[in-house]
């Protein structure tokens, strides 16, 4: 079964001031989740098969972090632009999205920047809510 579209994990950090090397074409989203009954002892090595995958395969991943505390869980994850945000979730969906959505119950998907349709399509079954940015800059 393909769980491309589930593959919404995706999260992250933003506002509408930029980090140094940020572009306006950058997509950012956070994602916040809560860890399932009985998958504490599978997070940490998920995501560090996750990270490891993502640092390695995706030069576009500017920025990818999971923090957490308890059973809740959020990620950060920064992409160069809707492409670079669209390999990552391809790449998930074909190599880690089930395993992840056995993991964690999604609570909610803020998306920053310019996505793109195909993105927001990706994303839908998570009600993400989208917010360009109509203002800030760069040092």
């Amino acid at each position: 079964m393909k769980l491309f579209p589930t593959v919404a994990i995706a999260a992250l950090a933003a506002g509408a001031a930029f980090a140094e090397g940020q572009s306006a074409d950058d997509v950012h989203w956070h994602i916040t989740m809560t860890v399932n009954a009985g998958q504490a002892d599978a997070v940490k090595p998920l995501l560090d098969r996750m990270v490891a995958a993502t640092q390695a395969n995706e030069p576009g991943a500017l920025v990818y972090d999971y923090m957490g505390d308890g059973d809740q869980v959020h990620i950060s994850e920064r992409y160069a632009d809707n492409a670079a945000a669209m390999t990552h979730m391809g790449n998930f969906g074909a190599n880690f999205a089930e395993e992840f959505m056995q993991t964690f119950s999604i609570t909610s998907v803020a998306v920053y920047g310019p996505a793109g349709d195909d993105l927001k399509e990706v994303l839908a079954p998570f009600s993400p809510t989208f917010m360009p940015q109509i203002s800030g800059f760069a040092r």
